[in-house]
Order: C-alpha cells, then structure tokens, then sequence
C-alpha cells in the first residue's frame, strides 16, 4: 500500500488475538506482557547458552546471537499471535532507514559532547586503538532488543489498548523506570532517559512505521557514548574504548550526568528534546497519528 498524507504506518495489529471485540484492550496488555517476558527469557538464556556451549572467546558473539534470536522470535511470535509478518521488522528499507539512524545517533552524542567540553563540563582525553567488538556488541544487543520492547511491543500494543497518546507516556516511563535499576542512577537520570529515548525513538517508529531508526539511533548513540568517547552508557562501561571522558570536578551531576553517563545530562536532554520533538511534529503534520486509517495488512512503502 502506498503510503499518503493522513495514513498511519504504523501496524498496530487486528488479527487472532487482536481482533476487535470484547476487552480488546485488556487481550492487547496481557499479549503485551507475553512478548515482553519472552523477550526477557531471550536476553537471559541466549548468553547462558552462549558461555557454556561455545569455546573460550567465542562468547563475544552472544550479543549478536541474543540480537538476532529477539528478532526472528518476535516475528515469529506476531506471525501466530496476530497473523500478520511484522511490517516494523520489513526488510526492503532497513538498509536506508537504518544508516540514517546511525549516523544520526552518533552525529547526537557527538553534538552532546562538543557542548560539554567546550563549555568545560566535559575531558576528553583520546587513549588510541581499542579492539571494538564488545562494545558493537553491546550496542546492537541494546538497540534491537529494547526497540523490540519498548517500541514493538509496549508503545505498540498500548497504542492498541488505549490509543496514542497513553502509548507514548506509559512506554517513555516504564523505559525511564526500568534504568533506575542501573549503576549509579538516580530520578533525573530515569526522566532524562524517558525523554530521550521514550519520546524521540518513538516518534521515530511512527513517522516510519518501522523500527530501523529507532535502531540505529539507539546503538549508535550507545557506542558513540562507550567506544568513541569512552564514557559511561547508562551507568555501565562498554569495556575497551578510544578515549576516555570525565566531567570535571565540580560540575554537578545534572549538568554533567554524573557517573550515570552524559545521557542523563542537561545537553543531552535539550538535543534529544529538540530532535525528538521535530520528529514527532513531522509524523503530527503527516498524519501518522490518525486512528482513522486502516492497518490491516499495511506495509510502509521504501
């Protein structure tokens, strides 16, 4: 179908366990749920597996593997549980839309990091060579499987339940929630997070219709953060990296992040602000929010 002004790309599903009737919604939630612990079984079992069944060293490829596993069961899972193939996961213009994801995400976080250290907030101290596997790794786990969460299935079937807007907050504040568990974080860190990840990769999915910007967005702005600069992601260390980058001493943790990462800084929550709000003004104008449009069946043009 060809996409035109007032059509929603996005596929929310009507089929099997979505089909309209009866408590729709609440069949929407508890199918919500169902995907997301399979998920969870997913990114715990795939590296268990990985570091008792492979060789010494091979285990750097169990991010990959959970990555590519998530994917083909979430398919698969919307292929019995709703009778469609999951248009967000469409093929024919991932290449495109998930090259302007990564160069947008990374073209952020350097935006993010220039502002710290021009303004002193930031050092950044360049080590050399680093081997950059674990942290591709990482990155690319983060940026499937969470999209995969926190857009496929949370933004998506909420969407579904309870329309757009509810969508938008419950799954910005779950995301922003779920990082309180994180090294190191602290409420403006989960808030800034919700932001920008919740709303800007979002509105992302929307205007595409597709995952694969809010993909690449998310990994490369994780492996800008932890390979290139050589800070903290989301209170973590990426391991191995090319630079090292600490805020100065006496700059305060909202400004700076703390040892959360710059992501829970003020710059980095005025760009993705910005970034995510032009996004979501485009998909507006576009009409990709509109309920009226039929999604049955629909895929996003290329």
């Amino acid at each position: 179908m060809t996409a035109t002004a007032g059509t929603r790309l996005l596929v929310l599903g009507q089929a099997r366990i979505l089909q309209p009737g009866r408590v729709r919604w609440l069949r929407a939630v508890a199918w919500a749920i169902a995907l997301l612990a399979l998920m969870v079984v997913v990114a715990t079992a795939v590296p268990l597996l990985c570091a008792r069944l492979l060789p010494p060293g091979a285990e750097r490829i169990a991010p990959y593997a959970t990555a590519l596993t998530a994917a083909i069961l979430y398919a698969v899972a919307v292929r019995l549980g709703e009778r469609r193939w999951p248009a967000e996961l469409a093929w024919r213009a991932a290449p495109s839309q998930l090259a302007i994801g990564l160069l947008l995400g990374a073209a952020m976080f350097a935006a993010v990091m220039a502002l710290m250290a021009a303004f002193g907030v930031y050092a950044i101290r360049w080590s050399g060579p680093a081997p950059a596997w674990g942290a591709l790794g990482k990155a690319l786990q983060a940026g499937v499987v969470e999209e995969l969460m926190l857009r496929a299935i949370l933004l998506r079937l909420l969407w579904r339940a309870f329309g757009p807007w509810l969508a938008f907050a419950l799954s910005a504040a779950l995301f922003g929630l779920a990082h309180l568990g994180n090294p190191n974080a602290s409420v403006f860190a989960a808030l800034c997070i919700a932001v920008e990840a919740g709303i800007m990769l979002g509105a992302f999915y929307v205007l595409t219709g597709r995952l694969w910007v809010s993909i690449g967005v998310h990994a490369a702005w994780n492996f800008t953060q932890g390979y290139l600069f050589g800070a903290a992601v989301s209170g973590t260390d990426m391991g191995p990296a090319i630079a090292r980058s600490t805020a100065q001493a006496g700059v305060p943790d909202w400004l700076s992040g703390g040892a959360f990462g710059p992501e829970a800084s003020l710059p980095g929550l005025l760009v993705c602000t910005v970034v995510g709000a032009i996004a979501t003004w485009v998909a507006w104008r576009k009409g990709r929010f509109g309920t009226s449009a039929r999604n049955a069946g629909m895929t996003p043009t290329s």
